[in-house]
């Protein structure tokens, strides 16, 4: 994480594989399934989520021990600047001689589809929906049946 800390240089051809200025970019926007292709989603929507984070990601290629950087950044066509939405993941694909470190995730493309596909294997995510779903449910409840007792009252 120190590495966060130091500006990057402009690209320029010449770096090497395993400079930052030569891991590739991922925001949680590519895989966002609510987004439209027009809205900065990359892949198919098979392979996206809805809500991806930048944690999320992290968690992923962290366990396929991948080489990667995190930067407080937003997407430029994200419109809402809140905290959720922020958040920006360098990856290295390619060792200083331009081999592939993961023969499995050698492009852009195929890191998004198994990122999509592992981030709803993720325990965070097993757990929070049905931990998310029943305060809703509650509250739901809760409303309907402030409304019946306002109506009883006129």
């Amino acid at each position: 994480m120190a590495q966060a800390h130091v500006p990057l240089t402009p690209f320029h051809p010449s770096l090497k594989h395993t400079d930052r200025e030569r891991f590739i970019c991922i925001y949680p926007a590519y895989l966002d399934a609510k987004k439209s292709v027009q809205e900065g989603r990359k892949v198919p929507k098979e392979y996206c989520i809805e809500n991806p984070t930048y944690q999320e990601i992290k968690d992923v290629l962290t366990a396929a021990n991948m080489n990667l950087v995190i930067e407080n950044k937003i997407y430029p066509k994200e419109r809402s600047k809140e905290i959720l939405h922020r958040g920006r993941v360098r990856v290295q694909i390619k060792h200083e001689d331009g081999t592939p470190i993961n023969p499995d995730l050698a492009t852009r493309r195929e890191i998004l589809k198994y990122i999509g596909g592992m981030i709803p294997q993720l325990k965070s995510r097993i757990a929070n929906p049905k931990g998310g779903e029943l305060p809703a449910q509650s509250t739901s409840q809760q409303q309907t049946g402030g409304k019946k007792s306002k109506g009883k009252k006129r």
